[in-house]
C-alpha cells in the first residue's frame, strides 16, 4: 500500500528540478570580451539589446531577468538572418551573458561565433569558434558595450581584449617523504 501523500511528494520533487533560467547550458567561448557597467542585470540586458538593435544586429532573444541575449545567425555584411547550412565566418551569431558584478554593477560578456564545419555526430556548439580580434562584427559589438560604459559608468579595460585564460594547472611539485623519516 502506498502512502496517499507520496504522489504529491514526487510531484513537488519533480517541480523543484525544473530549470529556472532560460540561459543556455554552455558558457561563453574563452575569447569572449567583457565589460562592467553600473546597471542592474535586467536593465543592462535590455539596454545592451537595444544598443545592438540600434546598430543593425538581428537580436532574436532577450531574457532580461536571466541576463542573456542572442542574435539570429546572420550574414555580414548585410545583417540579414540566414537559415540552412551555417558554415564559415560570413555567418555570425552574437551571444551575451550579463552577470551580477560589484554591488549595483553587471558584467556583460559577449561572444561572436561562427561554425567552421558541419559534423552531424557532434553537438553544434562544439563546432563554434570565436571570430578574430579584428572582425568587424566583434568590433561593433564591443563599441556597443563601450557606449554603455561611457553612459552609465563602469570598466572598459577588458572590452578590447578577451579575458585572460586561467594559468595552466601544473602537477604537484612538492616531494613527499616516502621513507617515513620525515615528520
Amino acid at each position: 500500500m502506498t502512502h496517499p501523500g507520496g504522489a504529491w511528494a514526487i510531484a513537488f520533487l519533480l517541480l523543484g528540478c525544473q530549470a529556472s533560467t532560460r540561459r543556455p547550458t554552455f558558457a561563453p567561448l574563452p575569447e569572449a570580451s567583457s565589460v562592467e557597467v553600473r546597471l542592474e542585470v535586467p536593465q543592462a540586458t535590455r539596454l545592451f539589446a537595444e544598443g545592438l538593435r540600434g546598430d543593425s544586429f538581428p537580436v532574436r532573444k532577450v531574457e532580461e531577468r536571466d541576463g542573456y541575449l542572442e542574435t539570429e545567425w546572420f550574414a555580414f555584411p548585410g545583417w540579414q538572418p540566414v537559415k540552412g547550412r551555417l558554415l564559415g565566418p560570413p555567418w555570425d551569431k552574437v551571444r551575451a551573458w550579463i552577470d551580477p558584478g560589484r554591488p549595483q554593477h553587471s558584467v556583460i560578456t559577449v561572444e561572436v561565433a561562427y561554425r567552421l564545419f558541419a559534423d552531424p555526430s557532434r553537438d553544434p556548439r562544439e563546432l563554434e569558434r570565436h571570430v578574430g580580434e579584428t572582425h568587424t562584427v566583434r568590433g561593433r559589438a564591443i563599441a556597443v558595450m563601450q557606449r554603455l560604459v561611457e553612459r552609465y559608468g563602469g570598466d572598459t579595460a577588458s572590452a578590447a581584449s578577451p579575458a585572460k585564460p586561467p594559468a595552466p594547472v601544473r602537477p604537484d611539485t612538492t616531494r613527499r617523504d616516502t621513507t617515513g623519516a620525515g615528520g
